[in-house]
């Protein structure tokens, strides 16, 4: 018997309001532990701000300086306490920290009381990010008056308290993980689907495109349901008519394979909470709400297994906006109001909200669901995880620990929260500098035009020059390319990014064997500067303009080769200044890859000089093979 969303378990209320009183008596004793006068990292409201008490700076003429020891690094948030009733004034102060700086007038945002006094919290606008934890330098110049400055891990950069650390690593050493990840390295390029209710719709509501909804919220297509405000009631309406043709996952199965892709990741569930398998714990699903009348993931599965490919899940936990009541958004609303911190609300349904709590949902469904998944799947490969935002640190790893009980083999992504992933994502469509120090093994997401769910009217897709583009950069870095498509209502891919893939397939078949299975060189590229990624909206907003030319090659590395990677056609010889004696050490031979006849080469102490063949095996450029 399936349970309707309603029906929770009879358990979930107490433990919710055990887990709240907990977490409110935990931020009682750290507020009470705020006597430290060090002007390090001390324990107020959170174990990982860090206060600086405007007492014990060193002062001269209106500047105030610090050092202090961060023990995390990542995005925080900068604040100036004042005492008394500031709202309305507009404070303004220049802060230093290292070599970043920002000059500004602070909006007052909250007021602190207590029985005997009260303080005012100006934030900054802008905020930092330490790419390193350790020792750093700050100051503040400003003529207002104040008590403290607080350092505050900005609401997506969430560090635990440490408590499950231990038995995570445990886990993420086994030997099963580790051998996981040595094929999620290996594997280096995916297909990420974005498919659901929201297909249907193609971003546009009751005549309305989304790009024009009245409301707040990313204008994605899949974010439909939250963009628009929709009631839940009414949303779910679009199940009726969610009638996508039998032969959709085989044809994607096989694009995928022609793209040379070697693993699958759909949105089993995506934040509207609709379930795209047949679900035992709630009817929300493919098989009792639409005539399709079949389990859509299963059958996507057995058609990646059947072309060679692996399968992955993208599972939305944190957000459900049909069942996840307000996402615990009150809750931790209610605390950070009382220590001054703002509470985004990150997608959470505050516009129809189920009459559930958020931990009733958890225990009711997305915990049974991902069960039911990793059970029915026995050859998952990963879990992407996503919604994370305002979980709790228990809950993010019960998640992690749930799937390693039943499969050890399944590698979780690092939005199961709380640093509990087994990989870290770069973030949509964002590309990481090659000068950043990323510590675990990381992926990048990106899309092939600017929406991730089916948006008819989006006509602005990025080339195939593009597209691997950002593919041989990431591989440089050391990174996975988890490229989207989005399907229509029907089950079939948009025509333009269809053919992107199939063009990129076609470099991949001569090429591959320079990203499958690489690692990051000692030098990333030569040439032309970067150009970064930093998100959906700055690629639609600036579109494309990256000129390529000779000069520009990427390094990956396997064993004792060092791949050159260039996305130009070749004209008469390739001059590589990182491939010199000094450099790179002496090589032993250089190959083109699909070329089969002997170059002609000469390495220098200053450069490697390769004659190149007239005919090209890919117009889209090549890759040298270099051994050493």
């Amino acid at each position: 018997m399936k349970l309707k969303p309603n029906q929770l378990k009879p358990n979930a209320l107490k433990l919710n309001k055990f887990v709240f009183i907990a977490f409110f008596v935990t931020a009682l004793l750290c507020l009470n532990a705020c006597n430290s006068k060090q002007n390090t990292l001390v324990v107020q409201g959170d174990k990982h701000w860090v206060v600086l008490e405007a007492k014990d700076a060193k002062h001269t003429n209106g500047k105030f300086e610090w050092k202090f020891q961060l023990e995390h690094s990542g995005e925080y948030i900068i604040q100036l306490i004042t005492t008394g009733d500031n709202q309305g004034s507009t404070p303004s102060a220049q802060v230093q920290i290292d070599d970043w700086q920002t000059d500004e007038e602070l909006k007052s945002t909250f007021t602190i009381k207590s029985e005997s006094s009260f303080q005012t919290v100006s934030q900054f606008t802008k905020d930092i990010i330490f790419s390193e934890e350790g020792k750093h330098a700050i100051s503040i110049t400003t003529s207002t008056p104040f008590v403290s400055i607080r350092i505050i891990p900005h609401f997506s950069n969430g560090i635990g308290s440490g408590k499950y650390y231990d038995q995570w690593l445990q886990m993420h050493n086994s030997v099963e993980k580790t051998t996981a990840m040595t094929w999620f390295k290996e594997a280096k390029f995916g297909m990420f689907i974005h498919w659901g209710l929201y297909s249907q719709a193609g971003g546009i509501w009751k005549g309305t495109r989304i790009d024009d909804s009245p409301y707040p919220g990313p204008k994605v297509a899949e974010w439909l349901m939250s963009t628009f405000q929709i009631p839940r009631i009414e949303y779910e309406e679009l199940a009726k008519t969610f009638n996508p043709d039998k032969s959709f996952a085989e044809n994607i199965a096989r694009l995928a394979k022609d793209a040379g892709m070697k693993y699958v990741v759909i949105t089993s569930k995506h934040h509207d909470g609709f379930a795209l398998f047949d679900s035992k714990c709630s009817d929300y699903d493919m098989v009792d709400r639409t005539p399709y009348k079949a389990d859509a993931v299963k059958e996507l599965y057995d058609a990646c297994l059947k072309e060679g490919l692996d399968f992955g899940i993208y599972y939305s936990h944190g957000n459900d906006w049909y069942d996840g009541g307000d996402g615990n958004y009150a809750n931790v609303k209610m605390h950070n109001d009382s220590i001054g911190i703002y509470t985004h609300p990150q997608g959470k349904n505050l516009w129809d909200p189920s009459p559930d709590t958020h931990a009733e949902y958890l225990e009711a469904k997305a915990y049974p669901q991902i069960e039911e998944l990793v059970r029915m799947l026995p050859k998952l490969r990963l879990i992407w995880f996503d919604g994370e935002g305002l979980i709790t640190e228990e809950q993010a790893f019960s998640f992690y620990k749930l799937v390693y009980d039943i499969n050890p083999n399944v590698i979780v992504n690092r939005r199961v929260g709380y640093d509990f992933g087994d990989y870290l994502d770069a973030g949509d469509n964002k590309i990481p500098s090659s000068s950043e120090n990323i510590e675990k093994y990381w992926e990048t997401c990106g899309t092939t035009n600017n929406s991730w769910g089916f948006k008819p009217y989006d006509q602005d897709w990025k080339s195939s020059r593009e597209l691997l583009y950002y593919l041989i950069d990431i591989a440089s870095k050391g990174g996975n390319y988890l490229l989207n498509i989005g399907p229509d209502g029907n089950g079939h891919v948009p025509e333009f990014s269809a053919k992107g893939l199939r063009e990129m397939g076609k470099w991949m078949e001569t090429n591959g064997e320079s990203i499958y299975g690489t690692s990051r060189w000692k030098i990333v590229h030569e040439g032309h500067g970067e150009t970064l990624l930093e998100g959906t909206g700055e690629r639609k907003k600036k579109g494309f303009a990256r000129k390529f030319s000779s000069e520009d090659f990427w390094f990956t590395s396997k064993e004792n080769k060092v791949y050159a990677i260039s996305l130009v056609e070749s004209v008469g010889k390739a001059v590589i200044k990182s491939m010199s004696v000094n450099v790179a050490g002496k090589i032993k031979s250089v190959k083109m890859l699909g070329y089969h006849s002997e170059l002609e080469w000469n390495q220098s102490i200053d450069q490697l000089e390769v004659k190149l063949p007239e005919q090209m095996p890919n117009p889209n450029g090549y890759a040298l093979e270099i051994s050493f």
